[in-house]
């Protein structure tokens, strides 16, 4: 008796598994419409796919069975197209694998985009064309692996048992005779052939086969030779010509006839399972004795009519109708995004692909063909909010020795390897010390959330030792808060320079400059008064921390000890202004009471306000120097806060006003002056100066804060006081000239056309909000600014608003939009706009450093606050195009008529208040 080999499998019913599939590419082309026949129907023209070979598709997938669909459809997200159409996204639908029946299967469609639909539209869009993948064999095996599905041109994937759209059609007996008269025999043996070397090739994919890679060039170009075509997708689509050829025949005298598929390929990817799952039925278990009782006994009177059979759709419960406590019915809507785990399929692959076995010390001699070349730049070209595909990893790794030499492939490479993976963890941080030296934004992103590894930070951090104060400066505020995603231990007794080499880094470089540490320590402080929620404890500690090593490291250095006493004056100084300012806000007095209330306050000389000495750096800006305050050019303000401004001496001789504010959180005003300071920086690298003259803003603490107070007059006052095209009137009168442009002095007048330019821009990119004529301010020598934004990233409490505030005021002081100045205007707009979409990275990845900084328009949506800046920059337009874009948007602004009344509303409004 012979000896049965185990066989190991697993019954389909035990597998409470979701069922899902990987929708990969779309291989195929087909002959364009004549030009003319779109002409002639005009129904044709606008159908995304008679416009462009690669025109952008979605995927749907349901599952059905014996005819009906078991689930609702599952569809890609949105994606772009540039030279093939590449999905690579993983779909789960809402049924488990344990609850399919053997007839199961996914009906699979791809729809086009039309405005104008047709038959079987979906919304707009039509069909592109459909197929319909079993899921079980005809062993009974759960399909498993990547699939090559035939599509049906303009059809849906029906789904149904005897469907019309089939993903595979098994060759017949007697079909596949040459209508030439080329013999059967020759057809079916070359067809055979063919089989074979499909089989081979998938079990090649699908890691079945070792790879070594010379040995399968030899291969590919055996298939060549062959005639099979010149690469593998060749040869899956000569499957579809042989296929069309034999149906042809099959049809002229079949009594059924068999569908004949397009001349396109959808390849798909099943689940990968260590064993083979097999099928297997539920058994139900019988019913208690007490329930058939029951039966037999209400069927002993009058046969009461059926109830009718209602199916529920998946994530319905039947709800009793004799149950008094039903008082609602429950729904559960599935969402296959959530709770998304990885892929076992996936990890295996990944396993087999970057195992030291696979690859070894060849790796390091791999250089890439020209083809993977171009593919390896255009992933160096995604911003940092793209996510990689798994086969975009496994590129990148593999050629990840010659990639070294690549400084923005970096980042790209980290987020390649699979830090779980000790053994792979440990090769990258070999290769990642070979690495050439990157960029300042490159490194802000690995010190983002998302890169938790030591080395990887460190290395973060060793370009930043390169940057000078003035550039650490730009990038201060994002660094403090990277401190949160650092691995320091509050219960740690070590100094935190221990624990993370970022600590360690600002610790230094604020202990050996003023400003640096000015700035440094306010930022912590800040984030110490935050007792929120949001911060948590740990992190409170964290920051505590920090600042304790950051006093004890200023007591070893020389003169250390006279910054960490200064530190110490400028909290007691904002410690006074706070008293004073929260007493004026709480009074129940006119304004003019308030104001003599603080006058009188700065001028005790009990508060050492008078006179400071030694002088006193500015928390504001430690260049500027006090010496004491002016109480009589104190102003209280009418808002509701009650804002105070305090003029200082200095020790240059000049007078600095300041504006002094409690009750508000001013730390999103804050972030959005130091956007603006660093974009001016990027502007003027590009040897662009757009006069831009953001003030200086810092939070003193979660509801205090200083800002500069700059000379100037709002739109609105500006208005109130001069009339018709008053802001050229109010330029005029500060700097007239009967010989200048406008009758003015030109270089004012260029001024105000470059800063109009530099803010309109950077606030369109920022989406600021709540923009009216107050907040629109104009210094007496031209320079336009912006001010208060507490609406960001396309909040506006204003219906209708505009994504750009682009003013009549604005334009008019300008000569109007048929003047030279204003075609001047938008072309500074242009150029703007095209040098801050150049360094979109690194404004993308100041801003991922702030999404747990408790910014209030962040922290509403943090998941989206990075997608929302990035959308303004549409990285995804050429430059061209891009600027056409931001034209329209500029004409709209002008142009729209809602803002215009709201404006004049806000003025009626105010001026009632007034």
């Amino acid at each position: 008796m012979p000896i049965m080999e185990p066989f190991s499998f697993a019954s389909s019913d035990q597998l409470n598994y979701p069922v899902s599939i990987r929708i990969m590419s779309l291989e195929g082309e087909e002959t364009p419409i004549p030009f003319s026949t779109l002409l002639e129907r005009p129904e044709l023209r606008h159908i995304g796919s008679n416009q462009s070979p690669h025109s952008d598709l979605y995927v749907t997938v349901q599952v059905w069975a014996g005819s009906k669909p078991l689930t609702v459809p599952v569809q890609t997200p949105y994606k772009w197209f540039r030279n093939e159409r590449k999905w690579s996204e993983w779909l789960t639908l809402p049924i488990d694998y344990s609850t399919l029946p053997e007839n199961a299967r996914l009906a699979i469609t791809l729809w086009d985009l039309s405005p104008t639909g047709g038959e079987g539209a979906h919304g707009h869009a039509i069909p592109f064309g459909g197929t319909t993948l079993p899921l079980f064999d005809k062993d009974n095996q759960l399909y498993k692996g990547r699939q090559q599905c035939f599509v049906y041109r303009n059809k849906q994937g029906d789904g149904n048992d005897d469907t019309q759209t089939p993903a595979f059609i098994p060759r017949r007996s007697g079909v596949g005779a040459s209508k030439k008269g080329t013999p059967s025999s020759i057809v079916d043996n070359d067809a055979e052939e063919y089989d074979r070397l499909m089989d081979l090739l998938k079990k090649h994919e699908m890691g079945e086969i070792p790879r070594v890679d010379w040995l399968d060039q030899l291969a590919f170009r055996g298939i060549e030779k062959r005639g099979y075509g010149s690469a593998k997708s060749s040869l899956r689509l000569k499957a579809i010509q042989r296929q069309q050829e034999a149906l042809a025949n099959a049809n002229t005298d079949a009594s059924r006839t068999i569908p004949v598929p397009s001349d396109f390929l959808l390849t798909v990817e099943l689940p990968r399972f260590d064993f083979p799952v097999v099928f297997a039925d539920h058994e139900y278990p019988p019913p208690p004795i007490s329930s058939l009782q029951h039966l037999s006994s209400s069927q002993s009177g009058l046969m009461a009519k059926p109830t009718p059979d209602i199916q529920l759709g998946p994530g319905l419960s039947r709800i009793d109708a004799d149950d008094e406590t039903a008082t609602g019915r429950l729904i559960r809507v599935y969402d296959p995004e959530v709770g998304a785990r990885d892929n076992p399929a996936e990890s295996k692959h990944r396993r087999l692909v970057r195992s030291q076995h696979r690859n070894g010390i060849l790796d390091k001699d791999l250089k890439p063909n020209a083809k993977v070349r171009d593919e390896l730049n255009q992933i160096m070209s995604y911003s940092p909010t793209h996510s990689l595909s798994p086969e975009e990893k496994d590129l990148i790794w593999k050629f990840r020795y010659h990639l070294t030499r690549n400084k923005k492939a970096l980042t790209k490479f980290v987020k390649s390897v699979n830090w779980l993976d000790l053994s792979e963890a440990r090769s990258a941080v070999v290769v990642l010390e070979k690495w050439t030296d990157i960029d300042v934004d490159d490194a802000l992103e690995l010190l983002g959330p998302t890169f938790s590894n030591s080395a990887v930070r460190a290395f973060a951090v060793k370009r930043l030792r390169k940057a000078d104060d003035n550039e650490l400066l730009l990038y201060l505020l994002q660094l403090v808060q990277a401190l949160k995603y650092e691995h320091i231990s509050p219960q740690s007794r070590q100094d935190v320079s221990q624990d993370s080499s970022l600590a360690r880094f600002l610790i230094t470089r604020a202990v050996s400059s003023l400003t640096l540490g000015n700035y440094f320590y306010w930022y912590v402080m800040v984030e110490i008064d935050d007792r929120s929620s949001e911060q948590g404890q740990d992190t409170r500690e964290i920051y505590t921390k920090v600042a304790y090593d950051f006093m004890a490291e200023l007591d070893k250095q020389p003169g250390g000890q006279e910054k960490r006493k200064t530190y110490k004056r400028q909290a007691e100084w904002i410690r006074i202004l706070s008293q004073v300012s929260g007493e004026v806000k709480e009074a129940n007095e006119s304004i003019a009471r308030r104001t003599d209330r603080v006058k009188h306050f700065l001028a005790d000389s009990k508060n050492e306000l008078v006179t400071i000495d030694p002088p006193l750096p500015l928390p504001l800006d430690p260049s500027i120097m006090i010496t004491g305050v002016i109480p009589e050019e104190t102003i209280v303000f009418k808002s509701s806060l009650h804002p105070i401004k305090v003029a200082f001496k200095t020790t240059s001789g000049s007078k600095y006003p300041l504006i002094f504010k409690t009750g508000d959180d001013l730390r999103q005003d804050q972030l959005v002056i130091q956007i603006i300071m660093l974009m001016d920086n990027l502007l003027q690298k590009e040897n662009l100066d757009l006069k831009l003259s953001p003030y200086k803003i810092l939070a003193t603490s979660t509801s205090a804060g200083l800002s500069q107070f700059v000379p100037s007059m709002s739109f609105q006052g500006i208005l109130n006081k001069y009339g018709n095209n008053a802001a050229l009137a109010y330029l005029k009168q500060n700097n007239p000239d009967s010989n200048g442009p406008l009758g003015l002095r030109k270089e004012t007048l260029d001024t105000f056309v470059k800063s109009c330019a530099g803010y309109c821009v950077i606030t369109y990119i920022l989406g600021v909000g709540d923009r009216h004529l107050d907040n629109l301010l104009l210094s007496p020598d031209g320079y336009f600014f912006h001010a208060d934004f507490g609406y960001i990233l396309g909040r506006d409490p204003k219906p209708f608003a505009p994504v750009m505030k682009l003013s009549k005021e604005m334009v008019d002081c300008m000569g109007g939009v048929g003047s030279e100045h204003y075609r001047q205007f938008k072309q500074y707009c242009f150029l703007a706009y095209s040098a801050l979409r150049k360094n979109s990275n690194l404004i993308l990845n100041l801003f991922s450093l702030m999404v747990d900084a408790n910014i209030p328009d962040i922290k509403l949506e943090p998941d989206k606050a990075v997608f929302k800046v990035r959308d303004r920059f549409h990285l995804e337009l050429s430059e061209e195009e891009a600027i056409r874009n931001l034209e329209k948007i500029m004409e709209d602004s002008l142009n729209a008529l809602v803002p215009v009344m709201i404006d004049r509303l806000h003025g009626v409004m105010q001026a009632f208040r007034t």
